[in-house]
């Protein structure tokens, strides 16, 4: 590296996005997915001891499957190579495969090959791979939006590990915002700013679990807000709701908030109140709501509130959230007062969601039994002759396809879980 080089790359540092320049270097500077990457995670486990296999990452933008992918580059001895395989071809992994057969032969080092928006690829691209990371020329890290069991070869799926990043919670995406405000080396802390909570806990929960969409947000309040008289940039409220260009659900000026309008809504659906129902439906659509956070209440609602006494309802309810997605406001609006006005008129029942609550209590705090034998798998191999499957009366033999039977466990057979009303 020359000196032009270096001041390019040096500046390319200082003028990178804020999302880019607090991406995480180390595997304990990330936040949140503790599920697949805490500390006994068989993945932190593989990447610090630098043993990583192929693995595909999937998860909605912004939760970190890059970051991964980064830290990974950070941690590994092995040659790191990335491509996007929305520009790259079949002459940029021939590249890759042909550098990658050097380094094993030559100095007996791995290579792994990072693979942005896999799905992109098509089948023929997608079966290049293989034979590489089959033989072990190639590590492949993968990283997807879309569901990887549709949208990449079974053959490639079954030679690697799939693990599934959920949207971050609204308490990662404020510690995140934090370091963004405050960290001086690579966050915005020489700006002298300052986030209030109310502003904090607005764009935490805004941002629906997507760290890039706030941190964008917290960049551009920050770069276009003046300095007050204390010589501080202060990102309140107002700021940080014309930085993401979405108003603070504030309802009205006696205080009610958005938990407040959304709790109210549910409880007038609960309730049977169609009029109450509207009524909060068009406060949080006037302030800005976002709709599938609305179509998101509307279907738990209908599961755990009407339930058996109208199964319909969830159905009404997961074709509105589907509907307003593809449709979109103002004409959303219609879609989801429909939904709503339906599971607020609809009987009511909550049999199966006090019985599922009921079922795992139990299993919680009782032992674990096997299941009766005359229920087990009588298909696989060796199965007859341990006696499993044996004196089960298939019900559709038997007069109106129902033949007394007990299924729960000997010890459990007089448990009741669901409770008719």
């Amino acid at each position: 590296m020359d000196l032009f080089d270096y001041m390019r790359e040096n500046n390319s540092k200082k003028e990178s996005p804020l999302a880019m320049r607090l991406r995480p270097k180390t595997l304990d500077d990330i936040v949140g997915q503790e599920h697949i990457i805490g500390k006994d995670s068989l993945l932190y486990r593989a990447i610090k001891a630098d043993k990583l296999s192929s693995v595909i990452f999937y998860g909605p933008p912004g939760t970190g499957k890059t970051t991964l992918a980064k830290v990974i580059a950070n941690t590994t001895s092995a040659d790191f190579r990335q491509i996007n395989a929305t520009i790259a071809g079949k002459k940029d992994m021939e590249e890759v495969v042909k550098a990658a057969k050097d380094n094993l032969a030559m100095y007996g080092k791995k290579t792994i090959l990072f693979i942005d928006e896999i799905h992109r690829f098509n089948k023929g691209q997608q079966d290049f791979l293989l034979p590489y990371v089959e033989d072990g020329t190639l590590v492949l890290v993968g990283a997807t939006t879309e569901n990887p069991y549709f949208e990449v070869n079974a053959a490639l799926i079954s030679r690697s590990i799939i693990f599934e990043l959920m949207p971050l919670k609204k308490e990662d995406i404020k510690v995140i915002l934090k370091r963004a405000v405050y960290d001086e080396v690579n966050g915005m802390g020489s700006y002298n700013a300052e986030i209030d909570e109310e502003a904090l806990d607005f764009l935490a929960d805004i941002s629906n679990g997507d760290a890039r969409s706030a941190l964008n947000a917290i960049e551009l309040g920050i770069l276009t807000t003046d300095k007050s008289e204390d010589g501080k940039i202060h990102i309140d409220l107002e700021v940080a709701q014309n930085c993401i260009q979405k108003r603070a659900v504030r309802y009205d000026s006696d205080g009610d908030n958005h938990y407040d309008t959304i709790s109210a809504f549910i409880k007038s659906m609960r309730g049977s109140d169609p009029d109450a129902v509207t009524y909060y439906l068009a406060k949080m659509l006037y302030a800005g709501e976002d709709i599938k956070f609305i179509a998101r209440r509307i279907m738990i609602c209908a599961s755990e509130d009407v339930g058996m006494a109208d199964p319909n309802a969830l159905n009404v309810a997961v074709s509105a959230c589907l509907a307003v997605e593809r449709v979109g406001m103002p004409e959303a609006r219609i879609i989801l007062a429909e939904a709503a006005i339906y599971i607020a008129k609809a009987p009511k029942s909550n049999a199966s969601y006090m019985a599922i609550d009921r079922a795992l209590e139990f299993v919680k705090t009782h032992k674990q039994v096997p299941v009766p034998t005359h229920l087990q798998d009588a298909h696989y191999k060796g199965a007859a002759k341990l006696g499993h499957g044996v004196g089960y009366k298939y019900p559709h033999a038997y007069p109106g396809h129902y033949v007394e039977q007990q299924y729960l466990p000997d010890e459990y057979k007089e448990e009741k879980f669901y409770i008719e009303e």
